[in-house]
Formats: C-alpha cells, structure tokens, sequence
C-alpha cells in the first residue's frame, strides 16, 4: 500500500478531477493505485470511499447552485444501487488481471464518452428569466441558469437511461469506479439532461451507489482503517475544491483533459494485466 500521505493527495487530485467532469474520483484514483502496484482488490474499497466523500463535500455548493435533480437522481439511483451490490458481490471472485482488464475498459469508455461530449442541446430561454434555478417539483425536468441565461430541461427516455444505470452501477461494485463515467454521459446523451446538471447530479448521487458497494465490501472485510481514513481525507477536499470550481469552468472543457489521462491509464493497464 501506498504511504498515507502520498495517498491523501493522490485522491485529493482525483476527487477534484472527478467532481469538475461527474465522472467520480475514482474513475482516475483507482487506475492509478492499480498502476503503482496496489492489488485491484484493494484499491476498489478505497475508490469507493473517496467518491462517497467527494460526493459529500461537494453537495453544498452544487445544491446552493440549484444544479442537482433529487428526483431524477434518485430515480435512476436504484437501479444504480441494485447493480452496485451485485457486481461488489461478484468481485470478490475475479481474479486481480480481471479486475484489472475491467478498470482499463472503464478507463477507455469514460476517454471515449468525455471526449465525444458535444455543446449545448438545451437553448437559454428568455421567458424562463424570472424562473428560480432548479428542478421543477413532481417532475424531471427544471432550468438551471448558465452565462447566456435560463436553461430549461426535461429527462427523456427514462426506461434507457435505467438500464444504463443498472451497468454503471455492476462496473462500480465489480471495480470500485464509482461508475459516473456512465451516469454522466447516459443523463446527457441518451436522456437529454444538460451536462452541467446531469454531472452535478452524477456526483450528487455517487456516495448512495458507492454506500451500496461498500456494505458489501465491509462485510468482506476488505476495508481497511489507516487508507481508507486517507482517502477519506482527500476525497472530501477534492469533493468541495472540485465543485467550486466547477461553477466558472465548463465540464466539456475538463473532460477532454481526463479523455487524454484515462487513455493512457487504460492502455497501460491493458498492458500490464
């Protein structure tokens, strides 16, 4: 294992990429700790960890920023759940090079989906001006402003966008990747939800599918005090420094930087499983 302190800001880093792009902090933590030699069993307990801490800490600001859908996230949350308990349950019967072909697969979709994000789908509307950001109650739509002006929305094809959950939240449990590299884009792409909610979303509700692997994972015996205080620590600063800076930079514009490092991580892994 690394040591503590390299470990605390190795997944302040990750947790502060993951929250700009609503990918989770551990689609970037967990890869690296496989590369510097951490058995992939291991590094899964702490990938989770650090996103539900990322997940925490960002809340506030997000909330406050009227950007996170409750009701669609906790929609899609539960098929997301029920995936995340089943693939935790079935990593403990993987080997490590499988664990590892998964988190370099992970890792090579989560480059693809960032680095094929388009602009903007959702139009500012004028008539929306005097319509406080948020969601609408009762619904899965709402409006969110951005610098052009309000931005109204409304989720589409739900019944996608839940099978797309239930396979981000199997690659969760399975690898520890927190699964946002499929959240984000599903909400985007397939259900029309605009990237900056449907990424504040993601990261809103990544601590609930992180929280369903990681009952099994404890109940394994595969969490461990002294790194997982670490990645704790660093998940809940990169969580808070991540969201706030999510607020002034585009997620578009960060994912084509994470497109660039999960190729690599997932060439590299590739290579050494």
């Amino acid at each position: 294992m690394l040591p503590l302190a390299v470990l605390v800001v190795v997944s302040t880093v990750a947790a502060t990429l993951g929250a700009l792009g609503g990918l989770g902090g551990a689609t970037i933590l967990v890869p690296v700790l496989v590369l510097a030699g951490v058995d992939p069993i291991e590094a899964a307990p702490l990938g989770l960890l650090t996103v539900a801490a990322g997940s925490l800490s960002a809340a506030d600001t997000q909330l406050d920023e009227g950007v996170v859908h409750h009701r669609l996230g906790v929609t899609l949350e539960t098929a997301a759940s029920a995936g995340a308990i089943l693939g935790a349950i079935w990593s403990e019967s993987l080997s490590a090079s499988t664990l590892s072909r998964v988190l370099a697969v992970s890792a090579i979709v989560a480059a693809v989906a960032g680095g094929r994000r388009k602009g903007m789908r959702n139009l500012p509307r004028g008539e929306f001006v005097a319509e406080p950001a948020g969601e609408w109650p009762g619904t899965l739509g709402g409006v969110y402003a951005s610098p052009r002006g309000p931005v109204p929305y409304q989720a589409r094809r739900l019944p996608l966008g839940l099978g797309a959950m239930s396979g981000a939240g199997l690659i969760s449990g399975l690898a520890g990747v927190g699964g946002g590299f499929i959240k984000t884009p599903a909400m985007s792409e397939i259900m029309h939800v605009p990237v900056k909610v449907a990424a504040a979303t993601t990261t809103f509700t990544l601590g609930i599918t992180a929280s369903a692997g990681l009952i099994v994972y404890a109940a394994q015996g595969r969490i461990e005090a002294a790194p997982s205080a670490a990645v704790i620590v660093g998940g809940l600063a990169g969580g808070l420094m991540g969201a706030r800076i999510q607020q002034v930079m585009a997620p578009q514009r960060v994912r084509r930087v994470l497109s660039v490092l999960l190729i690599l991580i997932g060439v590299v892994l590739l290579v050494r499983g």
